[in-house]
């Protein structure tokens, strides 16, 4: 058994892959455009691959299947929940793959146990690119900032489709609502979609926000600056997957700006942060794993982290918040919290 653990861990990185290859050769959209269950040797011919290779192909499926990617039955291989989030004409998370799957990101975590060794405060991810942060390695390659963005925005809408179904009470009593680090609007449009009568904007820094700008804006606005000086005024201040990426410190006076946005409101007054919560009791165990693979993710690429109930109290406090309240995993991996002036 532990033996057996010690070889999935250690060859962990073929499943990584295996799943990346379904992508490139893009099996989610083979098998949706077949209409129903698709043979092995039909799948080969789409693709198309040389008929010696239908075995390897079908290793490949096999490990797939097994990993609850696709199904198979007597008469072939079936889309699952999890290959369906992979269709481009669907919730495209093949880009979040892509991104995440770079061969040299990947071996880049192979010089982990350097950073440690280091005296200094260097990140995995400056390391790596002389001293460069994500930011400006972003800023500098524009292809890789826009392949980030479509992957944000397709999880972005995942979460978000969830969110204002399942939370919608959250939103109640607002008129108006600023989504912080929101990126190209994917969380505000859907936001302002579902709440017409709620007037958004979205906020993000100036070269971010001019891809927002080529997109159907007419639901939201659209603001560029930055968030460490001042962040426009609304009812609510909403925050998704930006906290994470920051240190102690540097949420604090995040947090001191969204409050001092919330000063002349003088409806609901809130921040919503959707995020990780490490170790809420109502985690299962998957949850758990997630949350502890993207909090050394985290430390690698921005020296920040995910947080468990205590540390988010801590830095709430510290930002001078009266209270919060916190709505455990429901959107995937990640919690809802409230954060009250």
């Amino acid at each position: 058994m532990e033996l057996t653990r010690i070889h999935n861990l250690s060859l962990a990185y073929i499943n990584t892959f295996a799943l990346r290859c379904a992508v490139e050769l893009d099996i989610s959209g083979r098998i949706q455009a077949y209409g129903c269950p698709m043979p092995l040797r039909e799948l080969a011919r789409s693709i198309p691959i040389p008929p010696e290779k239908d075995s390897m192909l079908g290793r490949l499926m096999r490990l797939l299947v097994h990993q609850g990617i696709f199904a198979k039955s007597e008469d072939g291989y079936q889309l699952t929940p999890a290959s369906e989030l992979l269709l481009t004409d669907g919730s495209n998370m093949g880009t979040y793959v892509r991104l995440f799957t770079q061969p040299q990101l990947i071996k880049d975590w192979g010089q982990l146990s350097e950073v440690f060794k280091d005296t200094g405060n260097c990140t995995l991810f400056e390391k790596m690119f002389y001293g460069k942060k994500v930011w400006e390695l972003l800023k500098d390659k524009p292809e890789q900032g826009n392949l980030l963005n479509e992957a944000m925005a397709s999880q972005s809408n995942l979460i978000m489709r969830r969110l204002v179904a399942d939370f919608s009470n959250i939103f109640d009593g607002l008129n108006s609502l600023v989504d912080v680090g929101g990126g190209t609007g994917t969380a505000v449009k859907i936001i302002a979609e579902a709440f017409p009568r709620l007037r958004c904007t979205l906020f993000d820094l100036p070269h971010v926000v001019e891809n927002a700008l080529k997109s159907d804006t007419e639901s939201f606005d659209v603001v560029g600056g930055d968030m460490f000086q001042k962040i426009p005024p609304a009812d609510a201040i909403f925050l998704k997957k930006v906290l994470h990426d920051w240190d102690d410190e540097d949420c604090v006076q995040i947090l001191k700006r969204c409050k001092e946005a919330l000063e002349s409101s003088k409806n609901g007054r809130k921040v919503i942060v959707v995020d990780i919560v490490i170790g809420l009791e109502s985690n299962d165990p998957k949850t758990t794993e997630t949350s502890l693979i993207f909090d050394i993710s985290m430390m690698g690429l921005f020296g920040s982290k995910e947080r468990n109930k205590q540390e988010w109290h801590d830095i709430i406090l510290d930002a001078g918040y009266s209270g919060y309240k916190i709505y455990p995993a429901q959107l995937g991996v990640n919690s809802v919290i409230e954060l009250y002036p």
